[in-house]
C-alpha cells in the first residue's frame, strides 16, 4: 500500500495534479490540458497512492473519480455534500470547490485564530472570508482577462489587450487607447481588491490577507500586506479534506 495522496484539481482550463506524502510534502506538481488514463496510470505506477481526491469547478469530477477508483483504494469526489473539517456559513450547493478548498487550506496552514481574507485572482476574482475556522462567505467579480475580453467583444473598435504587472507608482491616465485599456483594467482590479482589504482590516485587528490564483503575479508588487500562497493553499486544503473523510470512514 502506498503512502501518497493524489490530488486532482480541475479548473476552467487545466487539470492541476499534485502528489503529497504522509508528511505533507509535495512530490510532484503537474498541469495538463487533458486528464487521460495514461497520465493517471503513470502517476499511480510511480507513486502508488493509497488515497485520491478529485475536485472540479466545471462539473466533471466524477468522470476522473471513476477512472481513479479502478486503481486507488480510497477515492473522494469533492462536492456540496462532502463532509468538511471547517464550518460553512454559505449555501454549499452554490459554493465552488476551489473556494472551499482554499478556505480549508488556509485554516490548515495558518490556523483558525486569525480572521482571514482569501483573494483568488483567476478566471473570476473571488474574495472570501474565514473567521473562527468557519467559511463566512465572499464576493465574485470578473477576472482580469474577462474584463479585457468584455471591452473588446462588447464594443466595435476597442482592441483586445493583455494584462501587465503593476509596479512602481501607478499611472493615472493612458495617452493612447491601448494604454488606457490596460491601465483601466489593471487599476480597476487593484483598487477593487485594495478596497476589500481596507474594509476587512478596519473590522479585524489581527488578520491575514492571502492572495492566490494565476493572476496574483500581476499585483504582488503593489499589495504589500498579502501573503502570496500560490497553489500550495489549494493542494493543502484538498489533502486535508481527503484525510478528514478517510479518517471518518475508518471510524
Amino acid at each position: 500500500m502506498g503512502y501518497n495522496n493524489l490530488i486532482i484539481d480541475t479548473g476552467n482550463t487545466f487539470h492541476k495534479i499534485a502528489v503529497i506524502d504522509v508528511n505533507n510534502t509535495l512530490h510532484e506538481e503537474r498541469v495538463v490540458t487533458e486528464l487521460t488514463e495514461d497520465v493517471i496510470d503513470e502517476l499511480v505506477l510511480r507513486y502508488a497512492p493509497s488515497k485520491a481526491i478529485v475536485s472540479s469547478t466545471r462539473g466533471d469530477a466524477r468522470l476522473s473519480a471513476e477512472l481513479l477508483a479502478k486503481r486507488v483504494e480510497f477515492v473522494l469526489c469533492l462536492d456540496s455534500t462532502t463532509p468538511l473539517p471547517i464550518g460553512v456559513d454559505y449555501n454549499r450547493a452554490t459554493l465552488g470547490t476551489d473556494r472551499i478548498a482554499a478556505a480549508v487550506g488556509a485554516v490548515e496552514i495558518y490556523g483558525a485564530d486569525s480572521p482571514m481574507m482569501i483573494i483568488d485572482a483567476g478566471t473570476a476574482i473571488t474574495v472570501d472570508v474565514v473567521e473562527g475556522g468557519v467559511f463566512r462567505g465572499g464576493i465574485i467579480s470578473p477576472g482580469v482577462d474577462m474584463r479585457f475580453e468584455a471591452l473588446n467583444e462588447k464594443t466595435a473598435t476597442l482592441p483586445l489587450c493583455s494584462p501587465k504587472v503593476l509596479s512602481g507608482e501607478l499611472p493615472q491616465v493612458g495617452h493612447n487607447t491601448e494604454d488606457a485599456i490596460i491601465f483601466g483594467v489593471m487599476q480597476s482590479v487593484f483598487y477593487e481588491v485594495k478596497g476589500y482589504i481596507e474594509a476587512f482590516c478596519e473590522k479585524n485587528n489581527k488578520n491575514l490577507i492571502i492572495f492566490i490564483g494565476g493572476d496574483a503575479e500581476y499585483f504582488v508588487n503593489q499589495i504589500k500586506s498579502a501573503i502570496f500562497a500560490g497553489r500550495k493553499l489549494i493542494y493543502s486544503g484538498l489533502n486535508r479534506i481527503l484525510e478528514y473523510n478517510a479518517e471518518n470512514k475508518e471510524i
